[in-house]
């Protein structure tokens, strides 16, 4: 469990699911990818996969952080492409300026850590035909 959590705060997180049909979302949204993979003949295992991660990631509360960061990662990978770049691009130039040396150092390596991860997905929702 996250620190500062309590089991009383995870369950209404839970219950905020239930309300606002989460899991209906989440079956609808899973359908419509199989079918759009059986059409194009892709294993429907890495569909089922590609949502669990979603959804998992979701429940944990890091999905939105990590959704707009790959937001932006998309729109530069779509209007650029892979640039040599792109770390200096998505670096938040203000708070880096706030930064000591190691802590700068770290912050690099986490964003190239995102980055990554961000292209990863791409990659994998352009072959699954998520993205379109």
């Amino acid at each position: 469990m996250e620190e500062g959590k309590s089991l009383k705060q995870y369950c209404r997180e839970a219950k905020k699911r239930l309300k606002r049909g989460f899991w209906q979302n989440y079956q609808k949204d899973l359908n419509k990818g199989i079918e759009r993979a059986e059409k194009a003949g892709i294993s429907t295992s890495k569909v089922r996969e590609y949502y669990a991660e979603r959804v998992s990631e979701n429940i944990k509360n890091k999905a939105e952080e990590k959704e707009d960061f790959y937001q932006k990662v998309k729109k530069l990978l779509k209007e650029e492409g892979e640039v040599s770049n792109a770390i200096g691009r998505l670096t938040d130039k203000a708070y880096f300026e706030t930064l000591n040396y190691e802590e700068k150092q770290r912050y690099t390596l986490s964003l190239s850590e995102k980055y990554l991860e961000a292209v990863e997905r791409y990659r994998k929702e352009s072959s699954l035909e998520i993205n379109s």
